[in-house]
């Protein structure tokens, strides 16, 4: 068709309007596409329900998801990332017997025993003093006093809980200890040996027994020597 037959058919009256009646049929269904209830949100945003929600933390900070990879150690060896189910599996365990703790970078970690590859995770402290904000305008005084209740004795010396790490569990002396002593009821006529580790708390410090010496953390991470121990596994008095 040449361009003069195509200007003779615009000039046609009922090819307009059937070029315009085409137009308005595709805005049509266009606008009832967009209209759809199918293309309606099937929840109404969280927003609209009584303004914005936010959800904040971790599933597992709450507690430990059996299916969770952890890094785990069988005989003090570590083989790889696992669940908690797979890892007890190779220790040759029920996954409650397994114990749960941090490696030395920090990691939770499993294994079948403690040992110097394994911290404990601390046992629950619920009876810390409580924080008490100090009134407007004064000055707080520097946090100095231990997180933990403790009792300083006439001569000086400082007592608190003892706790002893006894089958994948804490449990508490019944009576507060110093620190010497509580290291004296924990380790004293025990020698630890190969890479086996025996764990301890006195208030705040985490207390480890390894072949050789007794080791303290404050951090539940990074030890250091607390006391030498003697080839027949006597400890000296501390402080």
């Amino acid at each position: 068709m040449t361009r003069a037959q195509i200007t003779e058919l615009l000039k046609d009256r009922r090819v307009l309007a059937g070029i315009g009646a085409a137009v308005a049929l595709v805005a049509g269904l266009g606008l009832a596409f967009l209209l759809s209830p199918s293309r309606a949100p099937a929840d109404a945003p969280p927003a609209s329900q009584g303004g914005l929600v936010v959800q904040t933390g971790r599933d597992d900070d709450i507690k430990l998801d059996a299916k969770r990879p952890l890094r785990c150690f069988v005989g003090g060896k570590f083989v790889g990332e696992l669940p908690l189910d797979e890892c007890a599996r190779q220790n040759g365990v029920a996954t409650g017997a397994l114990d749960v703790g941090l490696d030395p970078s920090g990691a939770l970690a499993a294994s079948n025993g403690a040992s110097a590859d394994i911290t404990p995770l601390p046992p629950p402290q619920a009876s810390a003093p409580p924080v008490v904000a100090p009134a407007p305008g004064v000055t707080p005084a520097p946090d100095t006093a231990p997180a933990l209740p403790v009792t300083t004795l006439a001569h000086g010396a400082t007592t608190g809980a003892c706790w002893r790490r006894v089958d994948a569990e804490w449990k508490q002396l019944p009576t507060d200890l110093t620190l010497s002593a509580c290291v004296q009821a924990l380790y004293a006529g025990h020698c630890e040996r190969g890479a086996g580790a025996t764990y301890g708390r006195w208030v705040d410090q985490t207390l480890r027994a390894v072949p050789g010496r007794i080791e303290v953390s404050r951090d539940n991470r990074n030890f250091r020597v607390l006391v030498e121990q003697t080839a027949s596994c006597a400890i000296p008095a501390i402080g």
